[in-house]
């Protein structure tokens, strides 16, 4: 089944901030606007089914996927509170890309909130690239808020590979983040954040490698500004012959603060769990060298920002 929408401006120009691929009314496509789903579309190896006793849908991706594509952004242009339920089947050796995220325009002064709940059930030998960029922008004082929840449950010899963008203006948000590993199973995380003013951002990540040979890779990059508050909570638990390695590193402006509370748990003497974290403010030397180009000293800041955060 397909249905299409025609789209405003403002629902496009923020589709073009969180969907980095590219949104097309093409393919295997679902878009969720003010609560509600207003295009969807299957491809021959993917199909989206909405729930019947929930909002959200269910994606059905065919093993027979290789190097395939679902966009399934979020848009929100109206106050108001939306949540939803989303569930990835992957069958066995699946190759695809899920790309994802939440922007939300606020003119208003009330709360606009999104709680995306996301979950992957991963067959074998899959590989699967999940994308998703958090943005908020308007002229609205109302709080703008995102609350993801991911789980991921990682089959036998499949990669998973997360990448979570925080872009700016989100007022509040809380992140969970639940993994499970299998039997040779890789997951590779990269998370980036930037917060300014008042903005707040807690990041929960519980990785359980359970299966012989897992292994985990997790790194966190962030930027506090202004008054901002961001908490960043790994934990790593191996139960098996594994191995993690989990990496913040932070750049600390103004007034901000920001904290890492790493958790590491062996419960096999062949676990190998390495945490390191780096927090501290832009290089003196950086910016001199930057400003000998011309560059007054915010624009070296951002250059300094936009290199740290790629």
């Amino acid at each position: 089944m397909e249905l299409k929408a025609d789209l405003d401006k403002v629902t496009e120009d923020v589709l073009k901030v969180i969907d980095s691929y590219g949104f097309k009314q093409e393919g295997a496509y679902n878009l969720r606007l003010n609560g509600m789903a207003v295009c969807r579309g299957d491809s021959r190896h993917i199909h989206i089914v909405p729930k019947e006793d929930k909002p959200g849908i269910d994606i059905h991706i065919s093993g027979e996927a290789k190097d395939e594509q679902v966009h399934i952004p979020v848009v929100m242009s109206q106050e108001g509170v939306d949540v939803v339920y989303n569930d990835f089947y992957i069958e066995d050796g699946a190759d695809v890309t899920i790309i994802a995220g939440c922007g939300i325009h606020g003119e208003g002064c009330s709360e606009t909130r999104h709680d995306g709940i996301h979950s992957f059930h991963v067959g074998k030998d899959c590989n699967v690239k999940y994308v998703e960029n958090h943005y908020a922008e308007g002229n609205g004082t109302g709080q703008k808020v995102l609350n993801p929840v991911t789980k991921i449950y990682v089959g036998e010899n499949s990669v998973f590979t997360l990448e979570t963008t925080q872009i700016k203006g989100v007022d509040h948000t809380e992140r969970e983040n639940y993994i499970e590993l299998a039997d040779n199973a890789k997951l590779f995380v990269t998370e980036k954040l930037m917060t300014d003013d008042a903005q707040t951002a807690v990041s929960n990540m519980d990785v359980e490698l359970n299966g012989e040979n897992s292994s985990a890779r997790i790194v966190s990059r962030s930027v506090g500004k202004g008054t901002s508050r961001q908490v960043f909570h790994p934990k790593a638990i191996g139960s098996n012959l594994c191995h993690a390695h989990v990496q913040c590193d932070s750049i600390i402006m103004g007034n901000a603060e920001i904290s890492s509370i790493p958790e590491i748990d062996a419960k096999h003497v062949d676990a190998q769990i390495i945490h390191e974290a780096a927090i501290g403010r832009i290089n003196d030397e950086q910016l001199v060298k930057l400003r000998t180009f011309g560059l007054n000293e915010e624009e070296a800041e951002s250059v300094i920002i936009e290199s740290f955060l790629k």
